[in-house]
Formats: C-alpha cells, structure tokens, sequence
C-alpha cells in the first residue's frame, strides 16, 4: 500500500532553513520542498551549479546558494549569504553525503578520505558554521543530520560510507552537549532505502530487492517520508529532542 503525500501544516512558519545537496532528485530536495510547505523560507545550497539553477527553478520560492562542503570558505559563504538574504537562520540541515561501494582490499586512501570529508567533516563543517551564526544571533536553532542505517549495520564494500554515517551519529551525540547550553538541538536521521531515479541508476536490482526485503513494509521509503522525520526534527515540536538518530526505516542498532 502506498503512502499519500500528507498536506503541510504550518510547522516551519517564519523559519529560515539552509538545505546542502538540494539539487538532485532525493532526500535533500525532498526536504526544501516540504519545509516550503511547512511555511520555511529556504535556502537550498549544492556543488553542482547548473542543477542547482534548475532546482530553484523548480522549487520556486527558495534562494539558491552554490557550495561545495568540502570548502570551509565555501561553507561559510553559504551560511552568510543565507543571513544576508534573510537576516538569519533558524535550521541547518545537512544532506551532503557521497557513496560508492568498493572492497577495503581494493580501496585506495583517495577514495576513503573523499567519502570521510564530504560526508562526515561536511556535516562537521557545515554543523560548526550554523552554530556559530546562532551563537551570534543570541542562541536557539536546530541542526539536522542525515545519516543512515548502514552506521548500525554492516554492508560490504561500504566501510567508506559506513565509517563515515557512524561519524555523523557520534558527531550529532556529541555537538549536541556543545550546543545545549546555547539553546540549540542537533538531532539526525537514519534512513535505509529512500529511493529515487539516481539511486536506483547506480544500485543493482539485485541489492535493491535485498534491501526492500529487510523493510517492514516491504518497500523503500518515499524521500518525502524521511523529508516529513527531519521537519519534525526541525520544528518546535521536538523542542526537547537533542542528540537522538531517528531510524526511519525497520532496522535500529
């Protein structure tokens, strides 16, 4: 049975929210169109630029920001950008993860320090940059992580990306403390299989149908539906949720 798009509800009004790796087809464009719908004001931020333009295209009322994670000047850029536009910001979510499936037998030190920094020190780059800015701002704000499943459980040929999503929990434990006492939450998702055309194009059916076995619904979530788990995580509602993973999938650690 598939699940209907659920109408917004006001969740995020007068929120500014930043969105990294907004411009492709899967969970960081799904979640600037539903806190767009949840009454954000949105900044959306991506390396590729030329999708990027589309996106914002597509999306409509959001202002688009070109930012490379890996970049501490690039990030910084995006969050000041951000508040120059809008004159603060109120929710970090950071998406920017990169993939690959290799062998640690067969994998070189580039291709590990390549997943590592743009999926684990980007979230840490990006997580830094905001909490200053809502330091700055007098405190208060919300970060949201995206991790993965695969940061509980072991996958072969993903111990780049494996390594990295663990980092991302233990990185959202850990700054969570540094931020309390400055009002702001840092929370993360989990997800295990959001599909969508691009990840569908690089996974084998075969991985595909291995993964949607282990889901209680037998199926792959709807990008939409981790989107709905990190707006909640954004907005008031989780006012004293910090320093949690939320699986948004069947499988926990």
């Amino acid at each position: 049975m598939n699940p209907s798009y659920p109408p917004g509800h006001d969740l995020l009004t007068g929120k500014v929210v930043v969105v990294t790796a907004a411009a492709g087809t899967g969970i960081g464009s799904a979640v600037a169109k539903r806190c767009l719908e949840e009454g954000a004001r949105v900044v959306i931020s991506d390396w590729h630029e030329r999708r990027l333009k589309e996106k914002a295209a597509e999306l409509g009322d959001v202002h688009a920001i070109p930012c490379d994670v890996t970049q501490e000047d690039q990030v910084q850029a995006l969050i000041d950008g951000a508040v120059e536009h809008f004159g603060r910001i109120d929710v970090m979510v950071n998406n920017a993860g990169l993939g690959g499936t290799k062998s640690v037998l067969e994998m070189t030190d580039e291709e590990w320090s390549r997943v590592l920094d743009i999926t684990l020190t980007g979230t840490f780059r990006c997580t830094r940059a905001a909490l200053k800015q809502f330091v700055a701002q007098g405190g208060g704000g919300a970060i949201v992580n995206n991790a993965s499943v695969i940061g509980w459980r072991a996958q072969a040929g993903q111990a780049h990306y494996a390594a990295a999503k663990a980092g991302v929990m233990a990185l959202t434990r850990c700054s969570a403390l540094d931020a309390a006492e400055h009002g702001v939450r840092i929370n993360a998702v989990a997800p295990s299989l959001a599909m969508h055309p691009f990840l569908a194009k690089v996974t084998s059916d075969e991985l595909l149908d291995e993964l949607t076995q282990r889901e209680a619904f037998g199926r792959a979530a709807e990008p939409w539906e981790v989107a709905n788990v990190m707006v909640f995580l954004a907005s008031d509602y989780a006012s004293y949720l910090t320093g949690e993973v939320v699986s948004v999938s069947s499988q926990h650690p």
